[in-house]
């Protein structure tokens, strides 16, 4: 199984900035794409933004311009900054991984436990 650890969520005044990140460990044969997702109070969860370990990166139109996804692939980490923060960002943020844990078996969704950002004056 794969554990996604995740840090950096908080409190940010509007137009600041917060980096997310989130460490991977376990066993894992591929995690790839890497990305994060996010659920408001009272919204379904979103797409945020992916990156496959080649790099390619996909964002949800709300983000894009604000937010940078990256990925560190020897450290099987991915981190999210975010600037030009909006009090419609608030939202608890989720780690993803299209998770496989060995060659012969097939590929799932995960998520991780999640971290609140509020952005709020």
């Amino acid at each position: 199984q794969v554990q996604l650890v995740e840090s950096g969520g908080g409190l940010v005044q509007p137009g600041g900035s917060l980096r997310l990140s989130c460490a991977a460990s376990g066993t894992i044969f591929s995690i790839s794409p890497m990305g994060w997702y996010r659920q408001a109070p009272g919204k379904q969860r979103e797409l945020v933004g992916t990156i496959t370990s080649a790099g390619i990166t996909n964002y949800a139109d709300s983000v894009k311009g604000r937010f940078t996804i990256s990925r560190d692939n020897a450290k099987n980490t991915v981190s999210l900054q975010m600037n030009s923060l909006k009090p419609e960002d608030t939202a608890v943020y989720y780690c993803y991984v299209w998770y496989q844990r060995s060659r012969w078996e097939s590929p799932y969704d995960y998520w991780g436990q999640g971290t609140q950002v509020t952005v709020s004056s």
